[in-house]
């Protein structure tokens, strides 16, 4: 098995190779040269290579301070090079660009053009324009103005792609945030704003490349994010406008859909609604709103500090579309305000209110065959959520000078959710409920000088505390092996508290050399309590027999974390050298059931890294690091918690560090705005420990302990392609990873296990951009997987698709969206295939819109898939929201 693992590993290497060898041996063409006046060169002309023919621009730039350009294409064929600088004429120069020539020198001499008015105004509409790490893109030249949202919008604009789960990637980085006229207001939560705002009040969409949160760090810190920024057209600028979209179908589907705003330059009022019964999550995840995570980024202390409960019932993560099972009533609403009291003070307030009632329907056949273990479960499940959510936040942003600046947020989240499951288990009916809330309190204040040049100091303190109470019922029960003198038992619950407290500061220093160099000193202390107590009850009726204490926890867990943090920058030539010392002195105290121990752990993380700019096409990055990670709250309670109506869980009872190594490879071949593309990505690490368990396994019940087992080794291999076409004007993109995994785990006290994961990724896609009636997007994925242990495992699963997109005139356009599901391993109704459609017809110009929607054409009514683990397998079916047709209205105003 392995050799054929092997075989396939290396086929996959192969595989990126070939794609690597092919764009570097793309031959390239290099135009260069020189732009001036009459006496002095010219910075600041657009150089834009286009189609002799079609016209279309296969190439932009722009010249440097010294008068000189580059362009460089893959292209060959008869073609224009048009020279465009204010109060000049441009010139458009003929080429012919062959595989004879590597390099092609142009120089030009533009000529002042003199208008004799009483006012002139001299403006360049250009498709897209440069300036320094700014690329603007004006929407009219890449829209078709069928766009609803802006999400839609943005899957028009060249390089910028959407995740099915409508994560904004800029090629394959997703955005750090999404702005409306410099404007944030959602943070990491940006799907809220590129979801619901509609997209006809776009002018321009901005990729702002080495994005800075902070304008004090721009130019300082070494920031590879990429945010975008939405400006509006003049007439939506300054005045109260939205709209307002109904729906009704059959079979009491509907959605009702509002945005009501006001952009001025010191006030900003975005408020918008959305209710909905068709499945539409119309938030993204809710996470990303709430805590917006940002991984060793300046002033994001305690961005990584969060409460995990033991206890949740919730949908499975499935790979098809979640809007397909979502049986939802939802009902949303947020309330978003700007204000600027003064040149000075910035105040943003953001109000968000979500009720969701959805049902989840799944039936499945576990068969779990492990040594001489071997037996089949059957669920047939019936799935409620009840949740409603509150969430508020106020940021005060003061520009004390140009030099200095504070800036303040505090933020409350109240969720409240009941959520119970109708579930036949073996055939005995089986009522579950888990009733829970969540109460977030996170304050944070961040001071910045930049009391140099290059040189900034900040100081940020956070303080949040965070409550998850839960309440647990089953009215079975299925332990009587466990408690075999409790034979009147009947039903059992669990009462789980869990708080968290975090306070921390942290001083940072960033200071930029003259040549380039970077350094980096932190300072900073992080404190955590955790509080996590559980009682599991086992009842007759309303009477508790029993509260074990074998199976309950009273945990109180601190942690002090003294750090220091240093990093240097070195750049020599195209090379970067990076080098990182973090160094940690703990302080951990561990109460476990009036056991009490404490602990002082100091250790240094080192991390070394090499960037390599070949040329402007050509980057290579390297990294390896040495990290030790101290045991979480959840990883040293000492007695068994009830996490699920058939397994129990326990930690270690103890202090826990554990140690990996990881390597970091990624080759860039190109940029993601050029033509072609290419980018491979490989990291391998070594958990020198980690956290395993023995789990005893039985029909009725598991019981899972935490174990520290040496050894664990992780792999994958990452390589995706894109290249435009010019000749049928679309683009293809081509993805292919391997990933390998090796652990250890025990199953029943027996000896360790090894366990051997493969999974095999391919897959392609195909997107026109065409300027005429008709457009279209194919693609399709396969996956395979592959679990070695005492037993083995494997599936193979497709997904293939093909939308359809016609713009009949500027009053009517109709969507086809096609989709295909294969599932190999299933031993009948392997294939799955869903139609919907969009059709929209402008009654009135920019005012009134009807449409018509359908979803799930065909009225698949379920689906199955097959899974697969080192213990088992898993046939599942579930049932899918029937087939619906929307009469929608839309009105603007």
């Amino acid at each position: 098995m392995w050799k054929r693992n092997k075989i396939r590993f290396n086929f996959f290497l192969l595989i990126i190779t070939v794609f690597i060898f092919q764009g570097v041996c793309f031959s390239q063409t290099t135009i260069y040269g020189s732009i001036k006046d009459n006496s002095n060169n010219l910075y600041s002309v657009s150089v834009i290579l286009k189609d002799s023919l079609s016209h279309a621009i296969i190439a932009y730039t722009y010249s440097d301070n010294k008068g000189n350009y580059t362009i460089k294409t893959n292209d060959k064929g008869k073609y224009n090079l048009v020279f465009s600088a204010l109060g000049y004429a441009s010139k458009t120069v003929p080429i012919i660009l062959n595989a004879t020539k590597n390099e092609i020198q142009i120089d030009v001499v533009l000529k002042e053009k003199l208008e004799s008015l009483d006012e002139v105004i001299i403006q360049a509409d250009l498709p897209i324009s440069i300036k320094k790490d700014t690329i603007a893109f004006k929407t009219k030249y890449f829209t078709t103005g069928t766009e609803q949202t802006v999400e839609e919008l943005l899957k028009r604009i060249p390089g910028i792609q959407i995740d099915s789960d409508g994560a904004i990637k800029v090629g394959n980085q997703e955005i750090e945030k999404l702005m409306v006229d410099g404007d944030d207001l959602f943070e990491k939560g940006y799907k809220i704003l590129s979801k619901n705002m509609p997209a006809y009040p776009i002018e321009e969409v901005e990729v702002l490349n080495n994005y800075s949160n902070n304008r004090l760090l721009k130019g300082v810190e070494e920031s590879d994010k990429v945010a975008l920024n939405l400006k509006l057209n003049e007439k939506s600028k300054r005045i109260w406008f939205g709209n307002i979209e109904t729906s009704i179908g059959n079979d009491n589907f509907y959605q009702f859909k509002g945005n009501l705003m006001n952009f001025g330059k010191k006030n900003k009022y975005y408020f918008f609604t959305n209710l909905n019964s068709i499945g539409y999550n119309a938030i993204g995840d809710i996470q990303n709103l709430i805590r917006p995570f940002r991984l060793n980024q300046p002033a994001s202390i305690g961005d990584n500090q969060s409460v995990n409960s033991l206890l949740n019932l919730s949908a499975s993560n499935l790979n098809f579309k979640q809007s397909r099972t979502n049986f939802n009533n939802a009902e949303l609403v947020s309330l978003n305000a700007i204000f600027n009291p003064t040149e000075k003070l910035k105040i943003k307030t953001l109000g968000f209110f979500n009720w969701d009632e959805t049902d989840f329907y799944r039936n499945s056949i576990n068969f779990v065959a492990v040594d001489n273990i071997n037996y089949t479960n059957t669920e047939d499940y019936h799935l409620q959520n009840k949740k409603r959510i509150a969430f508020g936040k106020l940021d005060f942003i003061y520009n004390i000078s140009k030099t200095k600046m504070l800036e303040a947020t505090t933020k409350y989240n109240n969720g409240n959710f009941n959520d119970s499951s109708n579930l036949v288990f073996n055939g005995n009916t089986t009522i579950e409920n888990l009733q829970h809330q969540n109460t977030l309190l996170d304050q944070k204040i961040s001071y910045t000088n930049k009391f140099k040049d290059k040189t900034v100091f900040l100081l940020t303190g956070r303080f949040i505390d965070e409550k998850t109470p839960q309440h647990y019922s089953i009215n079975q029960f299925y332990y009587p092996v466990l408690f075999p003198a409790l034979s009147t038992a009947n039903n059992v619950s669990e009462q789980n508290i869990n708080h968290m407290q975090f306070t921390g500061i942290n001083a940072h220093l960033l200071d930029r050399k003259e040549n380039g160099h970077l350094l980096e000193i932190q300072l900073g202390n992080e404190f955590r309590k955790d509080k996590l107590a559980t009682t599991f009850s086992i009842l007759e009726d309303d009477l508790v027999l029993e509260q074990p204490n074998n199976y309950k926890n009273q945990t109180s867990y601190q942690v002090n974390n003294l750090y220091f943090k240093s990093k240097y920058r070195l750049k020599i030539n195209s090379f970067e050298v990076i080098g990182k010392v973090d160094v940690h002195q703990l302080f951990n105290s561990l109460e476990n059931n009036n056991k009490a121990s404490n602990q002082n752990p100091f250790f240094i993380n080192p991390s070394l890294g090499l960037d390599w700019k070949i040329n402007e096409k050509n980057k290579i990055t390297t990294s390896y690091s040495y990290n030790t990670t101290n045991a979480k709250i959840l990883d040293v309670f000492s007695n068994f918690a009830f996490t699920g109506y058939r397994s129990f869980t326990k930690g270690t009872g103890g202090f826990n560090q554990l140690h990996v190594s990881s390597a970091v490879l990624n080759y860039q071949l190109g940029n993601w705005s050029d033509r072609f593309f290419a980018n491979t990505f490989i990291l391998y690490s070594k958990d020198h420990d980690f956290f395993s368990t023995n789990t005893i396994l039985s029909q009725n019940h598991t019981q899972s302990e935490k174990i520290v087992i040496k050894n664990k080794e992780f792999i994958t291999v990452n390589s995706n392609l894109d290249y435009y076409f010019k000749f049928i004007s679309s683009n293809l993109k081509l993805d292919v990873a391997f990933t390998k995994s090796e652990f250890k785990n025990s199953v029943n006290n027996q000896d360790l296990r090894h366990v051997n994961s493969n999974s095999y990724n391919y897959g392609l896609e195909l997107r026109s951009g065409f300027k005429g009636v008709f457009n279209y997007h194919i693609g399709t994925k396969w996956t395979n997987t592959e679990i070695e242990t005492t037993i083995n495992n494997s599936f193979t699963n497709n997904v293939s698709f093909l939308d359809l997109s016609f713009v009949f005139n500027n009053n009517l356009d109709f969507k086809l969206q096609t989709e295909r599901y294969y599932f190999g391993n299933l031993q009948a109704d392997k294939n799955y295939y869903f139609l919907d459609l969009d059709a929209s017809y402008k009654l009135i110009e920019n005012k009134l819109t009807l449409g018509l929607t359908g979803k799930n054409l065909f009225n698949t009514k379920s689906f199955k898939s097959f899974s697969i683990s080192d213990i088992g397998s898993s046939t599942t079916e579930y049932r899918l929201l029937p087939r619906f047709i929307l009469l929608k209205l839309e009105y603007r105003f």
